[in-house]
């Protein structure tokens, strides 16, 4: 029983609670908290411009964050990682930079109902302003998608396929790599929404071939308003700037101005060098664990959900019937009662999960159903902690006042 690592998380300490929303942002590790404030104490000033020790130092902590974010995923060079706010703004970035400029009229853009609305609502403002077709891939009970499916939706016509890793509700991992490749056939590009997979397993973004990926530092343990784009060199050198104002220029004129090379054409204005600091922290961190071990975590701990659950007529899990199929995350609903009553039920036991639609609203129209309540597990999870979500959730028909109760 227990857990090694949740010591290492200050939150715990302060506020005990058995915390079940990683998927929506991950707790902190003191070594990333100390990070970002070693930052402010030590390096204040901003990056990439001043000549003096302060900015110097601020610029050494940026760029080798820069790095570190480049081996973490296995890009080509540090060139290729754009600093963003969040997963949300680095799909925006791709939509206007990209789509508005390479997608046209009698193109598509392909994308899936399941997808979280930061990769679905770039898609429907880039298909609206450049005339492309917006098609969307509807899955199987599990989150799969039929081969007859993928045949009739990812066609000749097809720019861009934008597609999550993991879904963030159904915790299913799609076949990126064997999708890179389709789309690649016909000419296309391939966009990847990692925010909830980068925190859970390798991503090695040239093996998987994708050309643009992005992922959020605050899902990865790292500071609030850091986010990753990767992009392929390639496609970056011609895209034109998302924003424009300071750092991304080489020289301004009256008449117009020539940008500054990648990377820092796609960073207007003044960074995050705190942020992309602790991020550093938090692949650190992060790798120190490893992959296996946090995979082998969610596993044994989805499973005992599973399990309990499986016992629970009233309960209903979304997604596949295995559990390692889920990557950590378990959607479900409670028959006759609301997720939002299940979530405060659920509260008062200081037991911490998502309720509603997950910013999924498609797909919970496409299962049906209004809203769905969420665990979702991370490495500071232990058995005590599913235990207690377990006693919990198994009250909560009692209390609603039905007479099936079991517990």
């Amino acid at each position: 029983m227990g857990n090694k690592y949740k010591k290492d998380f200050p939150v715990f300490e302060k506020k005990p609670c058995v915390y079940l929303d990683s998927a929506a942002t991950a707790q902190r590790p003191a070594v990333v908290i100390e990070a970002e404030r070693n930052f402010y104490e030590a390096m204040n000033a901003n990056p990439l411009r001043g000549l003096y020790e302060l900015s110097m130092s601020a610029t050494l902590a940026y760029e080798e964050a820069r790095s570190a974010v480049r081996d973490f995923i296995g890009a080509k060079e540090d060139a290729e990682i754009i600093f963003t706010r969040n997963t949300t703004e680095s799909l925006n970035l791709i939509a206007y930079s990209y789509a508005l400029n390479f997608c046209h009229e009698g193109d598509e853009i392909v994308t899936t109902v399941m997808e979280h609305h930061s990769n679905m609502l770039p898609w429907q403002m880039a298909a609206k302003r450049c005339g492309a077709k917006l098609v969307y891939l509807e899955p199987e009970p599990d989150g799969s998608f039929s081969e007859e499916e993928l045949e009739k939706k990812i066609t000749e016509k097809c720019r861009i396929l934008a597609i999550a890793q993991v879904s963030n509700v159904f915790g299913c991992v799609h076949p990126i790599k064997e999708l890179a490749k389709r789309v690649h056939k016909s000419g296309g590009i391939i966009v990847v929404d990692g925010a909830q997979s980068a925190p859970h397993m390798k991503v090695d973004v040239k093996e998987l071939d994708v050309d643009f990926f992005a992922f959020s530092g605050h899902k990865l343990m790292a500071p609030f308003g850091i986010g990753v784009l990767y992009g392929k060199s390639e496609l970056l050198e011609k895209m034109p700037p998302f924003l424009l104002g300071g750092e991304m220029i080489e020289y301004v004129r009256l008449d117009g101005a020539t940008y500054a090379e990648l990377p820092h054409k796609f960073e207007a204005g003044t960074v995050n060098p705190a942020g992309a600091h602790g991020l550093k922290a938090a692949i650190e961190y992060l790798l120190s664990v490893g992959f296996d071990e946090i995979r082998k975590t969610e596993d044994n701990l989805t499973k005992i959900i599973f399990d309990e659950f499986n016992k629970l007529p009233y309960v209903h899990i979304y997604g596949s019937e295995d559990p390692e199929k889920h990557t950590g995350i378990v959607a479900f609903t409670i028959d006759g009662v609301h997720p939002h009553d299940i979530a405060s039920i659920l509260d008062a036991d200081k037991v911490d999960i998502r309720a509603g639609h997950h910013c999924a609203q498609p797909l919970m129209d496409y299962l049906k159903v209004g809203n769905t309540a969420r665990a979702s597990l991370y490495l500071y999870n232990d058995e005590e902690d599913v235990e207690a979500f377990i006693a919990s959730v198994k009250k909560i028909r009692k209390i609603m006042g039905y007479a099936d109760y079991t517990g």
